[in-house]
């Protein structure tokens, strides 16, 4: 019964710091936009886009074909066309 004495006021103590922590928060302007670094995390990086007419050196160069599309040679049975 005498832990009571002890984890009451601890218990109080650390309510009333969390309600000072989210008062702060508010008054400091914390909450004041919540959609912004939402929409801020799914667009991409200026610095990472590559401006219309140049090429992206880090990119693989392609010969504009799909591989996965691309029709297979005349002497490749292994798709049944010859």
């Amino acid at each position: 019964m005498s832990v009571i004495y002890i984890m009451l006021p601890v218990a109080l103590l650390l309510g009333l710091v969390a309600v000072w922590a989210f008062v702060r928060a508010v008054r400091g302007g914390q909450f004041d936009d919540l959609d912004t670094p939402a929409m801020r995390a799914i667009q991409p990086d200026e610095a990472d886009a590559v401006e219309p007419g140049t090429t992206d050196s880090s990119a693989p160069a392609t010969s504009g074909e799909n591989p996965r599309t691309s029709r297979t040679s005349a002497g490749d049975t292994r798709s049944g066309r010859s």
